[in-house]
C-alpha cells in the first residue's frame, strides 16, 4: 500500500517592509520558509518574525 502524501505543504513567508520606505539597514527582501497543514489553516498565514533588513520585528505574510 502506498502512503498518502498528506496535507502538509512548504510555504514562503515574506516581510511587509519591502513595500514600505522605512529606515532600512540594507536593501533586499527577508524571507522565511516553513510548513503548514492545509486542512487546519486554509487561509494565508501571518506570523510576526524578525526582519534582518529592517532590524526589527515585522509581520511576515505567506506568498505564492
Amino acid at each position: 500500500m502506498g502512503k498518502n502524501k498528506g496535507s502538509r505543504i512548504t510555504i514562503t513567508l515574506e516581510c511587509e517592509c519591502r513595500n514600505n520606505k522605512t529606515i532600512k539597514r540594507k536593501n533586499g527582501i527577508a524571507r522565511y520558509t516553513t510548513c503548514k497543514n492545509k486542512r487546519n489553516t486554509p487561509n494565508r498565514l501571518e506570523i510576526k518574525k524578525f526582519c534582518t533588513y529592517c532590524n526589527m520585528h515585522q509581520v511576515f505574510k505567506e506568498i505564492k
